[in-house]
């Protein structure tokens, strides 16, 4: 298993966007915490599974403090989730 940061953004006229560092390009939404959460698992496992189908590279994790020293994500709740990947 492999803890990857997802980061969950407050939208002002709508839910809780979700983004993920170590995936750019990969972002969901949900309409409270819990459903954002439930959102970013699901979009994850997702994109790893077809990156790991496509025969492509899965990215080590980057560490908590590097991304929070990111100031574009000062802004952020960052949230740990977990992703199994193929041996």
């Amino acid at each position: 298993m492999h803890n990857y940061i997802a980061l969950i953004r407050k939208d002002a006229d709508s839910g809780y966007g979700v983004s993920f560092p170590d995936f750019p390009g990969v972002v969901t939404a949900g309409t409270d915490l819990d459903d954002a959460r439930r959102m970013a698992q699901e979009a994850l496992a997702l994109h790893v599974e077809g990156m790991e189908e496509d025969g492509e590279a899965i990215p080590e994790p980057s560490a908590l403090e590097t991304i929070m020293a990111d100031q574009e994500n000062s802004d952020a709740v960052a949230t740990m989730l977990f992703q199994k990947r193929k041996a």
